[in-house]
C-alpha cells in the first residue's frame, strides 16, 4: 500500500537563545556549514525520503527565510502535485491571532490537510541539524498501526532537564511525557539514558484532526503539541516512540551513528559547525546518496593565492565555501562562508564566518562568529581580549565572540528612459 504523506515544517519560532544571530532572521534561516541554512536539513530529509508535498509554516522575521525558500526550494520541475510552499499565519481562528503554538499553527491550516486528504501527516521542526530517513519512521508508524509516532533520540540522563523526555514501556509505547525534569524516567533498556523528544511527529490524519479541534476549544491549553496535545493523548490513543538511533541513511556505513544536534544556543551552534571539520565528520555532507540541498548559488570556486614565504593563502582543517579568496591569509579549524576575503597576513582560527566577510591585512580572529558582511580592519583583533570585545560585541560565557552583521547596500536596478 502506498501511503499518502503531507508534511508540515514548523519554521515560525523566534530563536531567542541564538541571539544576536536571530536579530534580523528566523532561526531556520541562520547559516550553517558555510553554504547551508538550518532549514535545509529538514527539507533535504523530507525530499530524500520521497516526501515532496510540504508546507513551511512561517511567522517571525520571515523575510530571509522566504528569500531562501524562493532561491533554493522551488520544485517546479517535479510533478504538479508536489510542492514546498511557505505559509504565514492564516488567522483562521475567531480571535484572528498569529500562531499561538505548534498545535495552533497546524489547526489554522486544517483546510490544507482536508484538501490533500493524506493518510498520515508528518509534522517536523525546522531548527535542528540532522539527517534522517523519514520513510523508516513512517514504516514504523504503519506497522504498529499507531495514532501518533514521536521521534526520540537517546541522550544521557544527566541531560534530562534540558529536554522534553518521553517515557515508554518495553514495547516502545508512550506512557508519559516529562518536561525538562532531572528525575525523568530512563529508557527501559538503558538506565543511563532517557528518550528526548526531537519534536518530530507522524500522525494518522483522522486522529490529528480530532485532537486539534478538541485542543482549539480548550481555553486552558497553550495549543502546543509537546505541552498539551501529546500528554493528553496518553492512554487514550496508540502512541509510540521511534528510536532515532535505529535510523539508517543510504550511502552511509551500516554502523554509522545517526547525527542530531539541537543548535538552540550559540555554544551548541558553534560546536555543531566545528563538528564538520573532522577528518571523518559525524555529520557527513559528502554522501551523494543523501545530499543536503540548498540555494543554487552561482559562485566562482574558492581560491588560494600567492606562493611566497609569509604570504600564502592556506586553509587547514577547515571548510571554505565558493567565491572565497584567501590572498595570503591563514585559516585554521574554521568554517568560512561564501564570498569572503582573507588578506595577506590575516589569521582566522576556530571561527565561523558568514557570507561576504572581509578580514583585513594582518588582522586576527579567534573563536568567533562573524555575521554577514562584517569587515575586520587591517591589524584588527577579535577574540584576543574578551573584556574589550564585550564593549562592542556579544560574548558567551564560554568566550565565543559574536559580531553582528553589517547591512550591505540594497542595489536598485536603473534603466535609461
Amino acid at each position: 500500500m502506498e501511503v499518502r504523506v503531507l508534511a508540515f515544517v514548523l519554521a515560525g519560532g523566534k530563536g531567542t537563545r541564538l541571539y544576536p544571530l536571530t536579530k534580523e532572521r528566523a532561526k531556520p534561516a541562520v547559516p550553517f556549514g558555510g553554504r547551508y541554512r538550518i532549514i535545509d536539513f529538514v527539507l533535504s530529509n523530507l525530499v530524500n525520503s520521497g516526501i515532496l508535498s510540504i508546507y513551511v509554516l512561517i511567522q517571525f522575521k520571515s523575510q530571509s527565510l522566504l528569500q531562501h525558500l524562493r532561491d533554493g526550494w522551488e520544485l517546479t520541475g517535479l510533478l504538479k502535485h508536489h510542492f514546498i510552499i511557505p505559509v504565514p499565519a492564516q488567522m483562521r481562528t475567531a480571535e484572528e491571532t498569529w500562531y499561538r503554538g505548534t498545535a495552533d499553527a497546524i489547526y489554522q491550516n486544517l483546510n490544507l490537510i482536508e484538501q490533500s486528504d493524506p493518510h498520515v501527516v508528518a509534522i517536523f521542526g525546522a531548527d535542528h541539524v540532522y539527517r534522517m530517513n523519514i520513510r523508516q519512521m513512517i514504516e514504523f508508524h504503519e506497522e504498529r498501526r499507531a495514532d501518533v509516532t514521536v521521534a526520540a533520540v537517546p541522550v544521557p540522563r544527566s541531560m534530562a532537564k534540558e529536554f522534553g523526555v518521553i517515557e515508554t514501556n518495553h514495547r516502545g509505547e508512550i506512557i508519559g511525557f516529562h518536561e525538562k525534569r532531572a528525575d525523568a524516567p530512563p529508557m527501559p533498556t538503558d538506565p543511563t539514558r532517557v528518550y528526548a523528544s526531537m519534536g518530530n511527529y507522524i500522525f494518522s490524519t483522522p486522529v490529528l484532526i480530532e485532537e486539534l479541534i478538541a485542543d482549539a476549544a480548550n481555553d486552558d491549553s497553550s495549543h502546543d503539541f509537546g505541552r498539551d496535545i501529546l500528554p493528553s493523548m496518553v492512554k487514550r490513543r496508540r502512541m509510540f516512540a521511534y528510536d532515532f538511533q535505529t535510523n539508517r541513511i543510504p550511502g552511509d556505513p551500516p554502523d554509522a551513528a545517526p547525527y542530531w544536534r539541537d543548535v538552540g544556543t550559540i555554544d551548541a551552534y558553534y560546536e555543531a559547525n566545528m563538528d564538520l571539520r573532522s577528518i571523518t565528520p559525524a555529520l557527513n555532507l559528502y554522501n551523494k546518496q543523501w545530499p543536503i540541498y540548498t540555494a543554487g548559488y552561482s559562485d566562482a570556486p574558492a581560491k588560494f593565492s600567492f606562493d611566497e614565504e609569509g604570504r600564502r593563502g592556506i586553509a587547514i582543517d577547515s571548510i571554505v565555501a565558493g567565491g572565497t579568496i584567501l590572498s595570503g591569509g591563514l585559516v585554521r579549524n574554521s568554517v568560512i562562508g561564501r564570498g569572503c576575503r582573507i588578506h595577506t597576513g590575516a589569521v582566522v582560527e576556530d571561527s565561523i564566518l558568514f557570507d561576504n566577510c572581509d578580514i583585513g591585512r594582518y588582522a586576527k580572529v579567534k573563536r568567533a562568529i562573524l555575521d554577514k558582511n562584517v569587515k575586520v580592519p587591517p591589524f584588527g583583533r577579535i577574540g584576543y581580549d574578551l573584556e574589550q570585545d564585550r564593549k562592542y560585541h556579544y560574548v558567551t560565557e564560554s568566550g565565543i565572540v559574536v559580531v553582528e552583521g553589517a547591512r550591505s547596500p540594497v542595489e536598485i536596478t536603473t534603466i535609461d528612459i
